[in-house]
């Protein structure tokens, strides 16, 4: 599976943007996808994952209530909704597909997107 991050860019504080993971190659509705996100200076770390039907979906923390995992299984494409944007959320995030065991975990996702950088300030 090859996944394809788009959609990041320079947004004010309390703005919104929505970020696509496109996939292709084996058949993506078959997995489980994720995304993850890291700051300058920091680890990557967990935002959103999505179970592969999209009935359950998991968050951090720090998003829970601002953002939203969502996919489109006939266009094999997973979504995150980001809302209220804050400066701790600049980063680069990435998507990943077909997490073996927890959804948290970034060493138990076998495909990794290239990443799109989100940078909140004003």
């Amino acid at each position: 599976v090859q996944l394809q991050a788009s959609g990041g860019g320079l947004v004010q504080p309390g703005g919104s943007l929505t970020l696509s993971c496109a996939a292709s190659g084996r058949t993506f509705s078959n997995y489980a996808a994720g995304w993850f996100r890291q700051a300058p200076g920091k680890e990557r770390e967990f935002v959103a994952a999505i179970t592969w039907s999209g009935g359950s979906t998991y968050y951090a923390d720090s998003v829970k209530g601002r953002f939203t995992i969502s996919r489109d299984n006939a266009k094999n494409t997973v979504y995150l909704q980001m809302n209220s944007l804050k400066p701790e959320d600049t980063a680069v995030y990435y998507c990943a597909a077909n997490p073996i065991g927890s959804y948290y975990d970034i060493g138990n996702y076998d495909y990794w997107g290239q990443g799109t950088l989100v940078t909140v300030s004003s």
